[in-house]
């Protein structure tokens, strides 16, 4: 049985995602590896044009959600960068390393943000 922080997160995530306006979900895939493991997978689509692609994997540590990996990239109907956050350890000069944000034209230092807050910011944009 899945462990109910995960689960309670899962739900969260799932939630957030039906009350999205224009958003059409072309893959969501929980990847349950074991009660307290899983990988999640999402691709969605705005407004039939901009993607956001969502990748985590997951763990309960210490009763607490961790996150080994992470990348959620959000792309315009021309397949160009409009940002993608990820924890791929390849700019170790960032303040937040591994932690950064991908822009056009940069790369610059950002925490983790939150799924929820990554949705808005697609949503917003």
């Amino acid at each position: 049985m899945l462990h109910n922080i995960l689960s309670d997160y899962l739900n969260l995530i799932e939630q957030a995602i039906d009350n999205s306006q224009n958003v059409y979900v072309e893959r969501y895939q929980e990847e349950i590896l074991t009660p307290q493991r899983v990988n999640l997978r999402i691709r969605l689509r705005f407004n039939q044009t901009h993607l956001l692609e969502i990748n985590e994997a997951i763990i309960i540590k210490n009763n607490r959600l961790e996150f080994l990996d992470y990348r959620y990239h959000f792309q315009d109907e021309e397949n160009n960068l409009v940002f993608r956050y990820d924890s791929t350890p390849h700019f170790p000069n960032l303040s937040t390393f591994p932690h950064h944000k991908h822009l056009p034209n940069d790369v610059i230092s950002s925490q983790k943000p939150d799924l929820i807050q990554v949705l808005k910011e697609a949503i917003d944009l």
